[in-house]
Formats: C-alpha cells, sequence, structure tokens
C-alpha cells in the first residue's frame, strides 16, 4: 500500500464518516475527523440498561457486502458478530386486524391470506408490462406492476420500516435503484430477478431479501467505537465545522476548514475533504462556496421518528413472538408504523423470562405523533399492541426515544439534488460527499460508499491501492 502525506479532514463521525476516515487511514492518508457530538456513531448507539439492551437507532444491519466482516475482522470485532435467529426469516403483516406471515415461499403465497386471489392473480401480469415513461413514485411503480393490493400489504408497510417514509412520495428510481434498474436494464422484475443474479454475484453483493441480518454482542454501538478505537488521535471530538474554503493552488485547491469548539474558532489546512454529515449539517458548511447546492441539500426531507421500547415478562404476552416483528399498512389506519420484536432476533436483548419489543411512530406517515407527551404516546402503543399481540398488565420497562430528524427522504425528483452533489464536487475538486443521503442509507450502504468515496480520494492524487 503506498502512503501519502497528504491531509483528509472527514467532517462527520457517523457510520459514514467513521468508515470513510479507516479506510483513507488504510490507503495512508493522514486524516483527521471532527465531530460535534461527545461520541461518534450517530444515530448508531445503544443503551445498556441492566440486563436490558437498547438500540436506540439501526437495530441491526443486512451482510450485502463482504465488507462489513473484512472491516469487522481488522477492528477484532468478529468474535462479537452475532447472527439473527432463523426465525427473524418470519415477518408478519397486519391485515383486518390479524397478523399474517409474510409468504417466503410459491405454498405459502398462494395459501396466504395477505392477498385476494384477485390480488395474486394479478402478479401474472408482470412480466407483460412495459417500461415507465416518467419518474415515478414507489406507488406508482408497484401499483402499474404489480396492483394496488400488493402495493398495499406488502411495498407499503416495508417502506414504512426501512425508510419510515411514504411509497407515494419516495422516487423508486433514487430511493430503490436496484429494482428500478430490474425494469430499466431488462423490462420486468421476475425476468430481472432471475437474470441479475450472476451480476450480484460477480460483484460479490448479496441482495437484500437473501442477506443474513446481523448484530453484536452487546448491540450495533459495538462497530462505530471500534472504528473510533482503531482512528485513534484522528478523532477530534466536540469540535463543529463552521465552513470549507478552498483556496486554488496549482491543479488541486488547498482547503481551509474553520471549527469551533466551545464558542473558539480556529483553522485546519486540508489537501481534501469528505463532507459525512446529514444534508442538513453540511448545508450551512457550503454555503458561502456554493449557495445553490446549499439551498438544494436544505430541500432533502427527514421525517421525525419516535422509538419505544417496552420490556416485558413473556407470560404478559401471547403472541409466540415466533419471528422478526410485524409491519403495519397504512390502510389498516393504525397509529404505529410496526414493532420489531427485539429479544426474538439476538441473545441478551432482556433478562431471562422477560422480551423486549421495540416499537416504531411517525415517521412520513404520522409525523404530528412524534410531538405527543411520553404519556399519550405510550397509551397509544400500548393500546394498539395489545389489540394485536395481546399484552397484559404494565410494563417492566419503559424508554422513548425521539429523532427529530430522521432519515433522509429520497422523495420524487432527488436525481436533481444527486445531479447537484456531483457538480458541487466537480466544481470544488477535493471535496467529497460520503453521507446516507447519498448512495443508500442502509449500514451496508454506508460501508460500500465509504470505501468508494476513499478509492476516489485516492484517484484523485494518484495514489496507488497497492
Amino acid at each position: 500500500m503506498t502512503g501519502t502525506e497528504k491531509h483528509i479532514v472527514v467532517v462527520g463521525g457517523g457510520i459514514s464518516g467513521l468508515c470513510a476516515a479507516y479506510f483513507l487511514k488504510k490507503r495512508g492518508f493522514r486524516v483527521t475527523l471532527f465531530e460535534k457530538d461527545a461520541t461518534t456513531g450517530g444515530t448508531m448507539k445503544t443503551i445498556l440498561q441492566h440486563e436490558w439492551l437498547i438500540e436506540s437507532g439501526p437495530n441491526s444491519a443486512l451482510e450485502t457486502t463482504p465488507l462489513l466482516r473484512q472491516i469487522c475482522g481488522e477492528l477484532g470485532i468478529l468474535d462479537q458478530w452475532v447472527y439473527a435467529d432463523e426465525r427473524s426469516s418470519k415477518r408478519y403483516i397486519l391485515r383486518n386486524g390479524s397478523l399474517h406471515p409474510l409468504p417466503m415461499g410459491l405454498g405459502s403465497f398462494l395459501s396466504t391470506p395477505l392477498w385476494t386471489i384477485g390480488g395474486k392473480l394479478r402478479l401474472l401480469k408482470e412480466p407483460f408490462i412495459g417500461r415507465a415513461r416518467k419518474e415515478e413514485s414507489v406507488a406508482e411503480f408497484v401499483t402499474r406492476r404489480l396492483g394496488k393490493e400488493f402495493l398495499d400489504y406488502a411495498i407499503n408497510p416495508f417502506v414504512a420500516g426501512v425508510y419510515a417514509g411514504s411509497p407515494e412520495k419516495l422516487s423508486v428510481q433514487s430511493a430503490f435503484p436496484k429494482l428500478y434498474a430490474l425494469e430499466e436494464k431488462y423490462g420486468g422484475l421476475i425476468r430481472g430477478t432471475i437474470r441479475s443474479r450472476g451480476e450480484r454475484k460477480r460483484r460479490k453483493e448479496t441482495a437484500k431479501d437473501r442477506a443474513k441480518l446481523f448484530s453484536f454482542t452487546r448491540g450495533m454501538q459495538t462497530l462505530p467505537e471500534s472504528l473510533t478505537r482503531a482512528l485513534g488521535d484522528a478523532v477530534q471530538l466536540s469540535i463543529s465545522v463552521e465552513r470549507i474554503t478552498p483556496m486554488r493552488a496549482g491543479e488541486r485547491p488547498q482547503y481551509f476548514i474553520t471549527t469551533v469548539r466551545s464558542s473558539e474558532k480556529s483553522t485546519v489546512e486540508a489537501d481534501a475533504v469528505v463532507l459525512s454529515v446529514p444534508s442538513f449539517g453540511a448545508a450551512p458548511i457550503i454555503r458561502p462556496i456554493d449557495p445553490e447546492t446549499a439551498a438544494s441539500l436544505d430541500e432533502v426531507y427527514y421525517p421525525p421518528v419516535a422509538e419505544v421500547f417496552l420490556g416485558y415478562r413473556r407470560e404478559q404476552i401471547d403472541h409466540p413472538l415466533d419471528g422478526f416483528g410485524f409491519l403495519v399498512p397504512e390502510v389498516e389506519g393504525k397509529n404505529i408504523l410496526g414493532c420489531l420484536w427485539s429479544s426474538s432476533l439476538f441473545p441478551h436483548r432482556a433478562p431471562e423470562s422477560h422480551v423486549a419489543l421495540t416499537t416504531f411512530v411517525g415517521g412520513s406517515r404520522r409525523p404530528d405523533l412524534v410531538g405527543a407527551d411520553d404519556s399519550a404516546m405510550l397509551e397509544t402503543v400500548l393500546s394498539e399492541l395489545s389489540e394485536t399481540i395481546g399484552i397484559r398488565g404494565n410494563p417492566d420497562v419503559v424508554r422513548i426515544i425521539r429523532w427529530d430528524r430522521a432519515i433522509p427522504q429520497y422523495n420524487v425528483g432527488y436525481h436533481r439534488i444527486l445531479s447537484k452533489l456531483e457538480r458541487f464536487e466537480q466544481n470544488f475538486r477535493g471535496s467529497f460527499v460520503c453521507s446516507n443521503y447519498r448512495g443508500g442509507i442502509a449500514v451496508g450502504d454506508c460501508v460500500m460508499n465509504a470505501e468508494k468515496t476513499a478509492a476516489t480520494v485516492a484517484n484523485y492524487f494518484g495514489v496507488s491501492p497497492g
């Protein structure tokens, strides 16, 4: 591996920034990472409360790329890696007030009451549907190719579970580019799914519907904590970046980064900058040099989401909790988006003879509910959980966590924002954007994009991977 004395500043210590800094350091760059909070990890935080393990951000990740095991092996945490219980493949959808397992094979698909006979027969038309002639929302795309019933009782709850978003607003091209590509490249979803398997294998990627779910014995925060230790003094906490200023000096500009710590400003010089903060954090940083792109970043919507963690004695719940959890379609008219059965997924999430439940409220569907006080929110959640899984009595543990701006929404027209980011990087050579509002919101997406960004930075400086 070829070393270099080039200094790269990474702004933001979430999983994207930490991985970008890690891969840059591996390539021999001198790296400084600035994080405004007192800890790294962004939303990837784990709370240990006696024998309860509470995830306040991602509850798990999908092993969609070998980079995940590679980086965990290098960090020495593979012995803490744990796959989800085999029951996690069983996922429930609420219909007409009852929970039904999402079918995983042809036999269960034919017999499931999740869709009517008409809804199932509608899927047979999919190979004969033509390509779209305009950018579509996820709802438009799915309704056109698979029918309204499949949208209501498969895609709508799935989108709420992944993005906390609305399929009527999300762009299929930007939010689910691989799904969109099946139609663009192969002419259909069924045909494309079959023919694209070989391409994923060559890229050493695993489709998200086939990837294994994993976490760590002491929770997801294990990953950012380990990255932070590996980066050592390169990580600078409780420091905000106010602006970046490029100064032309030959082919490549030098960057002056203005930072603020405890109201004291200072300036750091760097050869390149990687922006790994949310769009609403990046906008004020670049506004002095590119107000147009900053205005586009201001448009990215992050809906609020509340997480309600509940701990119960096992005998208080009627349902066997034999799976991942359940999702709630919007047409069911409920207030909650869904519920993860956390202690059914991974060990050491609850004391013996107890269960841990993680319920989500709000998102693009009902952002107004996140502002309710704790007692009102708890009453809503308990009422709807009682109806679906049969809860009796009061919980032993309650923890409510709110994110005012949770997940970036890749809404219709989002390609224009992405184009602005590309022009920004072209106009301000040596500046790079690596965050979950570009290239995917999943943990695996963030890791892959961080590695790609590090490679792009290396290419910019002509540094050989060795």
